[in-house]
């Protein structure tokens, strides 16, 4: 773990270093410590720390095939969807400080969203859409569906666009609207993480930009950790900043100093487009 990183049992200081005392400290969502994760018995992640900053944008960059998304799914247990799969170490979610490891998979994912790289709205209505998180959790009073369709829709950014259509074909909407659609859907159960796998890849640059706004806006709600391949992206929206390379945690730290002052050379030349 690199001298950016300095974690207490329920925060995190990005200022601290051995030198000098904290200048404030973050109170955490999440945090891992000493993450490994193999496929079978390729090991992808290795001795990976990472604090999470609760209500903040943290953004997982690095090359394909360096760990970022394998990272982002070991939150919501995705990978034990697979035979073979294995964890050690810890996720630890706050404020009770449980191993999500540990815990049923099910349960996680109740707890935790996610959006994927692609638009995957269930062939259902945009109100069966959203809802669909929340009948998991046997709510089924009409009075409080309604109302938490209609938090989340303007959550997402959606709700002007589809409150008169609400019972049309999710396939109704355009790619950008789906993706929206797909984060109201994982907002709609209130998740104390919300994960999003390169959001925005699919979709053109007016879309993208809808959905980078909807992240800066929803930053003051819900922690978001994001994996994205656009380091313009990453330096845009997220708080913090993990450089990832081979399975390793490379560099952490705000973004700003990330991007401008990486303290690793392979940071560097990662940002600079020496390889990649």
């Amino acid at each position: 773990m690199n001298d950016a990183i300095r974690t207490e049992s329920d925060a995190f200081d990005p200022a601290q270093t051995a030198e000098a005392p904290a200048a404030h400290v973050l109170p955490l969502r999440a945090e891992v410590r000493g993450l490994n994760f193999w496929y079978g018995e390729v090991q992808a992640l290795n001795a990976v720390d990472l604090p999470v900053p609760d209500c903040k944008v943290t953004s997982l960059i690095g090359p394909s095939g360096c760990g970022k998304s394998t990272l982002l799914r070991c939150f919501n247990r995705m990978h034990d969807l697979y035979p073979g799969n294995r964890y050690g170490g810890e996720i630890l979610l706050y404020p009770e400080q449980r191993n999500l490891i540990e815990l049923d998979p099910g349960l996680v994912r109740l707890r935790i969203g996610m959006v994927f790289q692609k638009p995957n709205p269930f062939p259902k209505s945009i109100y069966e859409n959203v809802v669909a998180g929340l009948r998991v959790r046997g709510i089924q009073n009409k009075s409080v569906l309604e109302l938490r369709v209609e938090q989340a829709l303007r959550g997402a950014a959606l709700w002007d666009e589809v409150k008169d259509r609400l019972h049309d074909s999710a396939y109704s909407l355009s790619g950008g609207q789906q993706q929206r659609l797909c984060i109201a859907r994982a907002l709609a159960p209130h998740p104390e993480l919300l994960l999003l796998d390169e959001p925005t890849s699919a979709l053109d640059p007016i879309a993208t930009a809808r959905i980078e706004d909807l992240l800066t806006e929803l930053r003051d709600t819900v922690t978001i950790v994001i994996v994205t391949h656009n380091m313009q992206q990453a330096a845009r929206i997220s708080d913090f900043t993990a450089y990832m390379h081979l399975g390793r945690l490379v560099e952490y730290g705000l973004t700003e100093e990330v991007f401008t002052a990486p303290k690793q050379q392979m940071t560097n030349d990662y940002i600079t487009g020496r390889f990649g």
